[in-house]
């Protein structure tokens, strides 16, 4: 393979630049596999995160080319011969590569864990619904589809109430169980910002599991939403039964 330049940004929370490395790839080499290699030579102190170099593990997040990916599984081959790497955007720089991405622990603490219906627990489970979950417990919690969606990537205001893709995809995974006692269509509409998503399917284009974030996720928790919120007749017969109750 020819040789490779990398434009890696270093820097921290008070500024950077882009810096040229020019090496020379090995067939197979990967973006993390580079970086590796310029850190044992002209750059010790960069700072990049990973863990497994197997795609699993969702560290090694970055940006390739402006274009949100996982830096081991992102083959030198598939890039032209001058690439940039850069730190997510959506998130605080800390230094070089690696971003401060506590943003979404808040928001998984904020979702809530699994909360069984005690009168379901022993009934059985079919097969139906665990085909329906299982495509939502793949995710790495990479948070590429944080990083790429505009509401979080571009619109800081909006960042306290809205949770974005990667919290939608757990809170569908716990509507459509069907043991979950919680009502999630409701946190999804009134604390998760699920309205400020505008189905551009940015998100499911950039997942490494190839979860359909959009489809399988998104979409039905807005319908559900629709139907309990700005359905008409639904409204109306919420209104009937309330004035019954009153009366």
């Amino acid at each position: 393979m020819p040789e490779r330049t990398l434009n890696v940004w270093r820097g921290d929370a008070s500024g950077g630049a882009f810096t040229p490395y020019r090496l020379q790839a090995a067939e197979g080499m990967t973006v993390l596999d580079a970086l590796h290699r310029v850190q044992a030579g002209e750059a010790p102190d960069l700072a990049v995160r990973w863990n497994c170099k197997a795609g699993k593990c969702g560290s090694c997040s970055a940006e390739v080319n402006g274009r949100p990916a996982l830096l081991c599984m992102t083959r030198l081959s598939s890039l032209p011969e001058s690439a940039t790497v850069a730190p997510l955007k959506a998130f605080p720089v800390i230094r070089d590569l690696v971003t401060d991405v506590s943003f979404n622990y808040r928001k998984a603490a904020e979702v809530g864990a699994f909360a069984p219906r005690d009168a379901t627990m022993g009934a059985p489970l079919y097969q139906e619904d665990v085909d329906r979950l299982r495509e939502f417990h793949n995710c790495i919690e990479c948070f590429l589809c944080q990083d790429v969606c505009h509401v979080i990537r571009d619109h800081e205001e909006h960042k306290p109430r809205y949770s974005g893709p990667r919290f939608f995809v757990r809170l569908a995974a716990l509507e459509m169980h069907p043991r979950d006692a919680g009502d999630r269509v409701a946190f999804a509409e009134q604390n998760a910002g699920l309205g400020r998503c505008n189905v551009t399917k940015c998100c499911s284009e950039v997942c490494p599991e190839g979860i359909r974030i959009t489809d399988n996720a998104i979409i039905p928790l807005k319908e559900r939403a629709a139907d309990r919120y700005r359905d008409p007749l639904a409204r109306l017969l919420g209104l009937f039964s309330n004035s019954r109750k009153d009366a």
